[in-house]
């Protein structure tokens, strides 16, 4: 497992004269929509290495108990037994910091050790004062969170307060002690590419341990475009520092060629290493229904019938 990052002082100059090319980065952007997807043993392949890095989310008003039970299941048995054999894949649960127990308590009864991450620092709209940020990951990791998913203050971003910005997010990266701290910048929000660079930069120098694009909410989440971008800037922070730094897109990805195309993408921009569950994360809470649908496809060679994955 690579080694966490533990972040770095503030370095303005990293940011200062940032410039994004758009007209480039969208060319390249439709670029990868265009490539040929693979076909056979080779989907498989791609497709189960997908189901390590899906993050099982659940993020409603209604969660009960019940459906977090239920997701917890579904975590524990991503695909069908007999489809998978004796293959060891086993997704990740994030929920809300009112939930976690639920999900520990679900996950210790299955007998796994699957771990639970929480949203937490005012989501999903990051309107929240420091205090009460801090007060409630720190209540998530009480609860039982092994990952905390923070979101920033899109307001920082936007007029620009980067101390201001790398200073919030370094508490919550204190605030969450040992647990992982994967940091939500709500990408279609902050109003333009290089922003989204230099709010990645930030992220990372403050010591986050992942990179995440969107909290699924926004009109706008996981696009193409923005993944180029913020993956630029992990390669970056790599490069001046030796920390490799996690990246998640989330939000919008609900098919199984969107899904191998991110991986395509990651592979490209990043290399074989970030095609890990310690690197990369997909967050995609109906993505996993239809990769399953794909594989049945692939071992049976028919699409499956409702009453077929009935845990889907």
């Amino acid at each position: 497992m690579a080694e966490r990052n533990p972040g770095t002082k503030l370095e303005l100059g990293w940011i200062s004269k940032v410039y994004v090319n758009r007209p480039e980065v969208v060319r390249h952007a439709e670029q990868i929509k265009k490539w040929r997807t693979v076909k056979g043993n080779w989907q498989a392949a791609w497709l189960l290495k997908a189901v390590t890095c899906i993050d099982l989310t659940t993020l409603s008003g209604d969660d009960t108990p019940s459906s977090i039970h239920r997701l917890c299941f579904k975590a524990k048995h991503p695909i069908r037994e007999d489809l998978l054999k004796a293959l060891d894949m086993h997704d990740k649960v994030c929920v809300y910091p009112a939930r976690v127990t639920d999900a520990v308590n679900a996950l210790k009864a299955a007998g796994c050790n699957i771990p639970v991450a929480s949203v937490a620092a005012g989501f999903p709209s990051g309107q929240t004062p420091l205090e009460i940020k801090l007060a409630e990951i720190k209540l998530a990791v009480q609860y039982g969170a092994k990952e905390i998913d923070i979101v920033i203050s899109r307001t920082l971003v936007l007029t620009g307060q980067w101390e201001g910005l790398y200073e919030e997010i370094r508490q919550c990266r204190e605030a969450c002690g040992e647990a992982h701290m994967k940091t939500i910048l709500s990408t279609g929000e902050l109003g333009s590419l290089a922003n989204v660079y230099k709010a990645s930069m930030i992220a990372m120098m403050a010591g986050s341990d992942f990179i995440k694009t969107s909290t699924g909410k926004e009109v706008e989440n996981a696009t193409f475009p923005v993944g180029v971008v913020m993956m630029r800037a992990i390669k970056e922070f790599y490069w001046q520092t030796g920390y490799k730094v996690g990246f998640k897109p989330a939000g919008g990805i609900r098919t199984a060629k969107e899904a191998i195309t991110w991986l395509m993408l990651v592979k490209e921009e990043l290399g074989v290493e970030w095609l890990a569950p310690e690197l990369f994360r997909l967050g995609a809470s109906s993505l996993l229904e239809d990769i399953e649908r794909q594989i049945f496809r692939h071992v049976t060679g028919s699409y499956p019938l409702q009453h077929d994955l009935a845990m889907a």
